[in-house]
């Protein structure tokens, strides 16, 4: 599902929504976790999942042309861990193992 999918979803489900609001709300909505992440707090959502920032230590790499080594410095990346609901809606979701 693309941001553009959610958006004509949202305006679907809430007809006295426009496409416009609905756009503007769904742009807030993910600029504020954006900048909640950014700022280092944590992001729960209760029956979907959670998202926190996780820390990838410096490290020596390979430069894959030369070979040369490189040192790769230190990233704060983002971390989706979904919440029981949403793991157990998609297993559910799959189908049987016919063999």
């Amino acid at each position: 599902m693309t941001r553009s999918d959610l958006v004509n979803k949202l305006a679907e489900r809430f007809s006295q929504l426009t496409q416009r609001d609905t756009e503007f709300a769904v742009k807030t909505m993910l600029d504020a976790m954006s900048d909640a992440l950014a700022r280092g707090h944590r992001i729960e959502i209760r029956g979907f999942g959670s998202f926190s920032i996780n820390r990838r230590p410096p490290r020596v790499g390979r430069n894959p042309r030369s070979g040369e080594q490189v040192t790769i410095p230190e990233k704060l990346v983002p971390h989706f861990k979904p919440g029981k609901a949403l793991r157990e809606g998609v297993d559910a979701s799959l189908p049987a193992d016919p063999a």
